[in-house]
């Protein structure tokens, strides 16, 4: 006892100095830590929609874009997104090339600038590796590796200055709101989603054969993670452990219900029964949809939310069939038009209490912020939209994006990572299947 509190004593007081708050500090701890399970999360609730030959694969694609970006942000990243304005509002400066200069006492608001440094990385990783949605059962491991850090660097990082950034145009010029990444997390990924898809052209069978999900309580565990996780995306962007994050919080927590709740309903009507991959993607669209909202708008505001997410995202789903694009996963019909309908809906349901000032339609704050919210939505997806086209189409070119048609049919598991997500070869004590029960690799297997 004698020893520790001189020891204690050098280290806890330029700390206090500085002006760091450790209620804060622990709860963003918390956060960032939720943040980065929620990327294993999408990892299981792609991996069960997918068929069992490539599940292996799908789950991949979203671990190693831990990896990937995390080396990116560490290197260049997060100067350029977070630096002081170096171009007119378009990124950051490269101040902090490598990290430099950020020690722990460098402080951002209350809480030590490298933790604001690490939750919002893993915002970064999340949003990578929703992008292999669209691209599943039918993308390069290798042309993935190559395209995670570059799209990174030329999307993510300049979209995440424009909207958060110390001058970025979108909140300084514009003055459109996003709270916790409509614009920078979904509506980017839904748009580069859609990009990538049409670089790569549809799986071998689209519209012909049957492309189930084959584990929906994968499918099920790997929402419910997500929604775990997202109470630290969205409560962890309060910075801090106040009144703001738990009004957050429970924004979050209800228009994840409500997206349950819509998409089911229009499953009853539609179809004549609700499903549990229903249930698990309307909560994901409720959630979706309150991201940039969760910190504008009342309850009341995220309940209808989250309702219209579930609603329409239900049915946005199935324009790819119409549309003749291959979004394998429905990143553009959960992420993007998600996205797009909880920025928007700022304009409408955003109350002084949460914003501080702007104030929505609904509430007599007129036309004028959804203008703002549109013209943010619009030219966040064009970008995105326009460079993952544009990278896609290099990376195809130099390196060939689309796996070889023979690797397809068979499945990537075996064919790109020589492994199986289920062994298919014995049964109980090692007793041999039946020969009428298919192997992995088999043309009958391939098509299931």
């Amino acid at each position: 006892m004698t020893l520790a509190a001189p020891l204690a004593a050098p280290v806890a007081a330029p700390l206090a100095a500085k002006g760091i708050d450790t209620g804060d500090t622990a709860w963003l701890l918390a956060a960032t830590a939720l943040v980065l399970l929620m990327t294993p999360g999408l990892a299981l609730f792609y991996g069960g929609m997918v068929r069992t030959k490539s599940v292996l694969n799908m789950l991949m694609m979203s671990f190693v874009s831990i990896a990937l970006v995390t080396v990116v942000w560490l290197a260049a990243g997060y100067t350029l997104a977070f630096g002081d304005d170096a171009f007119g509002g378009l990124v950051g400066n490269l101040d902090h090339l490598g990290m430099a200069g950020l020690g722990p006492d460098s402080v951002q608001g209350t809480v030590p600038t490298l933790l604001f440094a690490t939750f919002q990385l893993t915002f970064a990783i999340i949003t990578a590796a929703l992008i292999s949605g669209a691209v599943a059962d039918r993308a390069k491991f290798g042309a993935w590796l190559v395209f995670v850090p570059v799209w990174a660097l030329l999307v993510y990082v300049p979209v995440t200055h424009w909207v958060w950034g110390p001058g970025g145009w979108i909140v300084s010029d514009l003055g459109a709101l996003d709270f916790a990444g409509g614009l920078p997390v979904e509506i980017t990924s839904g748009a580069s989603g859609l990009a990538l898809c049409l670089v790569l052209g549809p799986r071998l069978g689209f519209k012909k054969d049957a492309m189930r999900p084959h584990n929906l309580p994968m499918v099920v565990l790997g929402a419910g993670l997500l929604w775990f996780g997202w109470f630290g995306f969205n409560a962890g962007s309060a910075l801090g452990a106040n009144g703001l994050a738990a009004a957050v919080f429970l924004n979050t927590l209800a228009a994840g219900c409500t997206g349950l709740l819509g998409w089911l309903f229009v499953e009853q009507r539609r179809d004549g029964h609700p499903t549990t991959l229903g249930a698990a993607s309307g909560a994901v669209a409720g959630l979706v949809a309150i991201t940039p909202s969760c910190g504008s708008v009342s309850l009341l505001g995220a309940l209808a939310i989250g309702l219209a997410a579930g609603v329409v995202c239900s049915y946005a789903v199935s324009w790819k069939f119409r549309l003749n694009y291959d979004d394998s996963l429905d990143v553009v019909g959960v992420h993007l038009v998600g996205g797009v309908i909880g920025t928007v809906l700022i304009g409408v349901f955003a109350v002084e209490s949460m914003t501080g000032g702007p104030q929505g339609l609904l509430h007599g704050g007129g036309l004028g912020q959804v203008g703002r919210q549109l013209v943010a939505v619009v030219a966040v997806g064009a970008y995105a939209f326009l460079v993952t086209y544009g990278v896609g189409k290099v990376i195809d070119r130099l390196l060939g994006f689309r796996a070889d048609e023979e690797h397809e049919h068979t499945g990537l598991d075996l064919t790109v990572h020589a492994e199986t997500a289920y062994d298919h070869g014995v049964l109980g004590h090692g007793a041999p299947v039946s020969a009428s029960v298919p192997s992995t690799s088999s043309p009958q297997k391939a098509k299931a």
